[in-house]
């Protein structure tokens, strides 16, 4: 638009998820078998500086009582992660899943109770769409994440958005909910009611076709 392009958009993710298999499923034997109890927050992705797994740890330090942590993703600050999740205020109350099959991954998302995705834009990188947040909010977890890139448009208003690279504003956010089990219940609902609705695999598919129709049939302007 700012160069001057006035013709039809259409923003269609590349992949979608199936809500059959990315839903709301009981995991408590995995909590218990994890060490997890009370508020379980959760990461799931690269575990490298722009992912944000350092600034969800330093939110969390903050926070004395009521969570505890569950990372899954590999990746260069897999090392220092676990050097750092073995002192306080962690020992005791994280765990780290390297490796999770993808057919899997709906059980460790189960596991959580708010998952956080904090990215920071890196020199030549932003968050392009985040597709973790889609599949857990299609298990119905609240989903908290940075203004970063494409975040705050996949969550909409069926999450909770805080300024990229602030540790603050972030460990606010996890306050506030791990404060309020009915506001995690009330975001879980609408985050499953919003991938109903745009990112499924065939909501997806539905609208790449209608793209394509238009296209052929000559109704988007070049």
């Amino acid at each position: 638009r700012r160069k001057g392009f006035e013709g039809a958009i259409e923003v269609i993710p590349q992949l979608g998820v199936d809500e059959t298999h990315f839903a709301r499923r009981d995991e408590a034997a995995l909590r218990r078998e994890l060490g997890l109890c009370e508020t379980v927050i959760g990461f799931a992705g690269r575990l490298v500086p722009e992912k944000g797994i350092l600034l969800l740890l330093e939110a969390l330090a903050g926070i004395e009582a009521g969570w505890s942590l569950l990372v899954v993703g590999g990746g260069p600050l897999l090392g220092e992660l676990r050097a750092r999740l073995e002192r306080p205020p962690f020992a005791g109350r994280a765990a780290i899943v390297p490796t999770v099959p993808h057919d899997q991954v709906p059980r460790y998302l189960n596991c959580m109770d708010i998952l956080v995705l904090p990215s920071v834009a890196a020199r030549h990188w932003k968050e392009q769409f985040g597709h973790v947040l889609v599949e857990a909010m299609a298990c119905e977890v609240p989903v908290v994440g940075s203004t970063c890139g494409a975040i705050p448009e996949v969550i909409g208003e069926a999450g909770v958005v805080f300024p990229e690279g602030d540790v603050g504003a972030l460990r606010s956010a996890l306050e506030r909910l791990l404060a309020s089990p009915e506001e995690r219940e009330r975001l879980g609902r609408l985050g499953r009611q919003r991938v109903l609705e745009r990112f499924t695999n065939r909501t997806i598919a539905s609208r790449t076709h209608a793209l394509w129709q238009r296209v052929l049939g000559g109704e988007v302007d070049g």
